[in-house]
């Protein structure tokens, strides 16, 4: 019976689109990682340490995803390789250990609002990356190119207005709920050093996209997906801990001292690290880095929604206007992306088609604005 409703289960995530699997994950990613930009403020207020968090958040991220990796992935997985291992370690020191120390360093000196809305960043810089490493080559002379260079300037634009540009209030919640929220921030603000703090997270930003950049062609040649990212925990895991293990000799920061500093590390590790790498890793294979990159100012609103209810935080005509940009601006990008599979699609009917039919559509009309695609050709419907 149970086997029964297993497979039908499975046959019914099998019928969903894959384009709106890739949507969806993401989605749920970035309510995943808003609801980390609280729970990991929260540890740095109740004085955990910036050095033990990641530690314990990658032991419990590696535990979990050990065993998926093993079992799920036994027959699909290559043989492991100096060359991989060094990959990986690789990838786990711009992935796990700078992206993961920059972003506590800066959390600390600024706010988790702060935090979001400099990581909109993330879609510019991965453009960048990925056009200087070769891997993506935007076609400005073509409508699908200017799309999806105009989403990503909408979409920061949006996140960068909901955080710059207050506005007249829309919304104001309940004068205890906000008085309430008010002294903590108040209490929050000392002993901050914002220009310090800004710098982190610019570093974090740096290393987040690197990462995402870096795992492309890693997986083309290691289509394990569950696996490399077993592999980046693991690296990063023992990085973090010679670090921790030199820096940090207090005996008590190693210790759990509430029940509350339990939950946000298991939070950390089993949402923030474990189901969102794993999610992460598997959108960059079908959907590529851009992709992945331009949903991130979506967090910056949901962010916006979460300190709205939980910490009291007011409505702006700001925060509706960057809303309303970030929306325009994944549009752009996902119909950019239609667009171009169109054109590849065309240019491999011409050739299909051969000689007696290239009146048709001539194929240099439609080359791929991408000299190495990122989206593999698994994803048809993205």
């Amino acid at each position: 019976m149970a086997d029964s409703g297993s497979s039908s289960s499975r046959r019914m995530w099998c019928s969903i689109p894959e384009k709106l699997q890739l949507h969806g994950a993401m989605l749920a990613l970035q309510f995943g990682y808003a609801g980390f930009h609280v729970v990991s403020r929260a540890a740095l207020n109740m004085g955990v340490s910036k050095l033990v968090f990641p530690v314990y958040r990658n032991i419990i991220a590696f535990l979990l995803l050990l065993p998926f990796a093993y079992f799920l992935e036994k027959k699909e997985r290559p043989a492991i390789t100096l060359n991989f291992l060094l990959q990986f370690f690789l990838l786990a020191l711009v992935g796990i250990t700078a992206n993961q120390g920059f972003y506590l360093l800066g959390l600390d000196n600024t706010s988790p609002t702060f935090a979001s809305a400099i990581q909109n960043s993330v879609p510019a810089i991965t453009f960048l990356m990925a056009a200087i490493l070769r891997i993506e080559k935007v076609r400005l002379d073509r409508k699908d190119g200017v799309a999806k260079v105009a989403g990503t300037v909408f979409c920061v634009a949006g996140a960068s207005v909901i955080t710059l540009y207050k506005g007249p209030t829309i919304y104001s919640p309940e004068p205890p709920l906000q008085t309430a929220a008010m002294s903590l921030g108040a209490a929050a603000e000392e002993g901050k050093n914002w220009t310090l703090g800004c710098v982190y997270l610019i570093g974090h930003c740096l290393s987040w996209s690197g990462w995402l950049v870096l795992q492309a062609p890693v997986l083309k040649k290691y289509p394990a997906r569950l696996s490399v990212t077993s592999y980046t925990c693991f690296f990063g895991l023992l990085q973090f801990l010679a670090i921790a293990l030199v820096v940090e000799r207090d005996v008590n920061a190693w210790i759990f001292q509430s029940g509350a500093e339990v939950f946000t590390i298991v939070y950390a590790g089993v949402v923030a690290s474990g189901i969102a790498f794993a999610v992460q890793i598997w959108c960059i294979d079908r959907g590529g880095p851009v992709f992945v990159a331009v949903y991130q100012p979506v967090q910056t609103l949901v962010v916006a929604v979460m300190a709205s209810l939980a910490l009291g935080e007011q409505f702006y005509l700001g925060g509706i206007i960057g809303a309303v940009l970030i929306v325009v601006g994944l549009y752009l990008v996902l119909w950019g992306k239609s667009e171009e599979k169109k054109f590849a699609s065309q240019s491999q009917h011409v050739i299909a088609s051969g000689p007696e039919h290239s009146s048709i559509r001539p194929a240099s009309h439609a080359k791929p604005s991408l000299t190495q695609p990122l989206l593999p050709s698994s994803t048809e419907n993205v």
